[in-house]
């Protein structure tokens, strides 16, 4: 099967960064790329093959079967060329401060508020919001292209078919917080503030199984209260976006219209009666615009 170039090239060089840890782990005993380090036979006897060459030849087959799968899904699904591989998640989670700009007085101790994880890959994360739209084309041609993205649930425009986000959460999609009812949360009270935020803590409890700790408000407006209340049910951070995607365009919130390493960016749940074109048009527009440019889609979670 033929590739495209952008995918050898990432396939170059994820090669050369697992050799390069192997190489480490080969030196300094067990470590990334080698858990355990090499193999010890029995009776002086060596092992079949030392550790950090058994863990490239695993991760190379590995990365060879999952990007051919995903070449094939590619085509099937009409996108302009195949994702590219993101790369392994870091170990420890980077360090996330609110962006300069979008601080409320005296923040110390609540969520931070960003658009951009910091990362020197070339990477960014695909968020998908509120869920109006119940496409089942959606989830297979997302759980087939082995593309992940995150989602940011409303009750209000959920609750209807709860077990549409239970697939997609069985997928690997984790379920996250965009309140009850989708208000604009600086003109609420902080009572108000709370049954939306904590409320839609509960939904997602009873029907997901799990608290989110990721919030994202509504419009991506917020005071002083939406943090402090978001903190006091579990949230420990809020990912905003530096660009959204539509079927037929982007949005850029960034003066250089462009992408950036760790930049999210931001979608919707929505059809054709809302705008032109279905949700697999819009991930085909979206994983156009992140592939040309040469990015991979990588986890949210895994970074935050």
């Amino acid at each position: 099967m033929k590739r495209n170039r952008s995918g050898v090239v990432v396939l170059a060089a994820l090669l050369a960064a697992a050799v390069a840890s192997g190489c480490a782990a080969e030196a300094g005993g067990s470590g990334a790329g080698a858990p355990g380090g090499p193999a010890a036979g029995g009776g002086g006897k060596a092992g079949p093959q030392a550790g950090p060459a058994r863990t490239l030849d695993t991760y190379a087959e590995e990365l060879k079967k999952k990007q051919a799968a995903r070449a094939v899904a590619a085509k099937k699904w009409k996108l302009d060329k195949t994702p590219l591989a993101a790369p392994e998640p870091p170990r420890t989670k980077p360090r996330i401060t609110t962006r300069k700009g979008f601080e409320v007085r005296d923040d110390a101790g609540l969520p931070p508020v960003f658009t951009t994880v910091p990362t020197k890959e070339k990477i960014v994360f695909l968020t998908i919001d509120d869920g109006a739209e119940k496409d089942p084309e959606l989830l297979r041609m997302m759980t087939e292209l082995d593309i992940p993205y995150s989602a940011f649930l409303s009750d209000y425009v959920t609750n209807d078919d709860y077990g549409y986000f239970k697939k997609m959460q069985k997928r690997g999609v984790v379920i996250s917080n965009h309140t009850l009812n989708h208000r604009y949360l600086p003109g609420l009270s902080y009572a108000e503030q709370k049954r939306e935020i904590c409320g839609q803590q509960e939904k997602i409890l009873k029907h997901y199984g799990k608290r989110p700790t990721l919030f994202r408000p509504p419009y991506g407006n917020y005071n002083r209260d939406t943090l402090v209340v978001a903190k006091s049910c579990g949230i420990t951070a809020v990912p905003l976006w530096s660009s959204e995607a539509f079927p037929d365009h982007m949005e850029w919130r960034e003066w250089d219209r462009d992408l950036h390493p760790g930049d999210i960016v931001l979608t919707h749940f929505r059809g054709k009666e809302d705008w032109k074109g279905s949700m697999p048009d819009m991930i085909r527009r979206v994983m156009k615009t992140i592939t040309d440019k040469g990015y991979a889609v990588a986890k949210l979670e895994d970074y935050v």
